[in-house]
């Protein structure tokens, strides 16, 4: 079936909640932007004071926590976690890349131009 076929109220509708759809996506990249945002900081504190990029307990932590809010969502809790971990290794991969920057530039364990406005993946 074509979507010339579609009766026109049935259209109407599929467009409406594709439109919300597009927005919810929308919402989804700024909160993904402004979450990176606060990671790209984390990084740099991290780097500034030679910490590792990774923290496997706060990873568990966030997991379980992501996992219970899924659930009480009516969201797939596996599907949660998968995503979680996807940025998870998006953010240990930003915090690794800052410590090498920072590692180059090494003023003694502290790195120059770490505030103002940081820009996310």
């Amino acid at each position: 079936m074509s979507t010339s076929e579609i009766d026109a109220s049935v259209q109407a509708e599929l467009n409406r909640l594709r439109e919300s759809i597009d927005n919810i996506d929308a919402a989804v990249v700024h909160m993904l932007a402004e979450r990176f945002k606060a990671t790209q900081q984390v990084g740099r504190l991290k780097a500034d004071h030679r910490l590792p990029p990774a923290d496997p307990a706060r990873e568990t932590r966030q997991i379980a926590r992501l996992r219970q809010l899924a659930q009480s969502a009516n969201l797939d809790p596996a599907f949660a976690e998968k995503l979680l971990n996807f940025i998870i290794a998006e953010v240990i991969r930003h915090h690794e890349r800052i410590a090498d920057e920072a590692g180059k530039g090494d003023t003694g364990g502290r790195t120059g131009g770490t505030t103002g406005a940081v820009t996310g993946a």
